[in-house]
């Protein structure tokens, strides 16, 4: 099964500069090996976001080429939108990411893997998969 991977995962693994030891990296590393990982477009994007040097920017941008964004729909963005009025009724706050992210998940029926605790949150309203860490 693939498995959609939210921005946290994918920026602990991109730290430059540290010598990172983190068991969501280690299942990151695994999902790519299996070809199972798979990322959205604004995902992408927010990765991008911010690096100040052009260099860095290039280097990002070309190893991220190796993985094809899964497509975006109407219907997805207007099952984003739901799910976010759907939690903000209930008191719950995220990104317009975060439930693009949801509404994809459901329509390719892929499990989530995310660090942000706002994805158990959103569980309680909206009938998503996380993936969880193998033992």
């Amino acid at each position: 099964m693939k498995i959609i991977v939210d921005t946290s995962v994918w920026s602990l693994a991109l730290r430059r500069g540290e010598n990172i030891a983190d068991k969501h990296v280690e299942e990151l590393e695994e999902l790519i090996k299996e070809v199972r990982a798979q990322l959205i477009g604004p995902v992408r994007q927010e990765l991008l976001n911010g690096i100040k040097s052009e260099k860095q920017y290039r280097v990002l941008k070309k190893h991220l080429r190796a993985f094809k964004d899964l497509a975006i729909e109407t219907e997805d963005y207007e099952l984003a939108a739901e799910y976010f009025n759907t939690a903000r009724r209930n008191g719950i706050q995220g990104s317009n990411t975060d439930f693009l992210l949801c509404a994809i998940s459901i329509r390719h029926r892929m499990p989530i893997f995310t660090t942000d605790k706002d994805f158990i949150n959103f569980q309680s309203v909206i009938p998503i998969e996380l993936h969880k860490i193998r033992t």
